[in-house]
């Protein structure tokens, strides 16, 4: 089956443009997503192909697909659990929906890059942890893996539009003082998020943690106050 899919998608490459994004997702030596390859396959081509084929995709596809060197052959594979999470949902068998998370974290050395993070995990953990214990985040935010800490933030998005800001706000605290321009913007984008729908709410946590605030966090979580607010706040940093 991955065989299949792998062919299905190679098919669609364009080598030319797919230098655009070796550029575009920085995957030069030293940065961000060093190494990474890629095909120019459009993201909508590649849910097609994920929901197409995720009813008879087994993890032992998954996890050789998540293997590529390819990255757009990985978020397929990403796809494909989504599309797998939300069948379980929707049929509500929690063992399944159990094995998919464990599946997913077990797997996360291979969301190597902030696209494969961003599409994929609040989709699969947000359901999931929306009743239970959500520690498993915290343990995302302290690990030296950055890419994990990423997950750990934007994974509280579904919780923040259901009005609960309150892992979001833990987490960005304990990733206020990461020296990556990737986990500032997660957490400014988070924090943003809170701001449509509370803004007292994020006024609040400004006042209490703005002293230890990535400059770059705080310009962009205020960048739609009014510019009185945007002076008041600069100035308190």
């Amino acid at each position: 089956m991955h065989k299949h899919i792998e062919n299905e998608l190679l098919k669609l490459k364009n080598p030319d443009k797919a230098k655009i994004l070796q550029w575009f997702f920085k995957t030069w030596k030293w940065e961000y997503g060093e190494w990474d390859k890629f095909l120019w396959i459009q993201v909508p081509k590649q849910r097609e192909i994920a929901k197409k084929y995720f009813k008879d995709c087994s993890f032992n596809n998954i996890e050789k697909l998540l293997k590529s060197e390819f990255h757009e052959i990985r978020l397929t594979a990403l796809l494909i659990l989504c599309y797998q999470y939300e069948l379980a949902m929707k049929k509500n068998l929690k063992a399944e929906q159990k094995e998919i998370v464990r599946f997913y974290l077990e797997h996360l050395e291979f969301c190597n890059n902030w696209d494969l993070v961003d599409l994929v995990c609040y989709k699969i953990l947000w359901n999931y942890l929306i009743n239970k214990d959500r520690k498993v985040l915290y343990k995302l935010a302290t690990d030296s893996n950055m890419r994990k800490q990423r997950v750990a933030i934007v994974s509280t998005m579904a919780f923040v539009k259901n009005g609960d800001f309150t892992d979001t706000l833990k987490i960005a605290k304990i990733l206020m003082h990461h020296k990556h321009d990737l986990i500032h913007k997660a957490v400014w984008r988070l924090l943003r998020e809170v701001w449509k729908k509370d803004k007292a709410i994020l006024l609040k946590f400004l006042e209490k943690n703005i002293s230890n605030m990535h400059r770059t966090t705080l310009r962009y979580s205020i960048e739609k106050f009014t510019n009185e607010e945007r002076k008041y706040y600069l100035k308190l940093k």
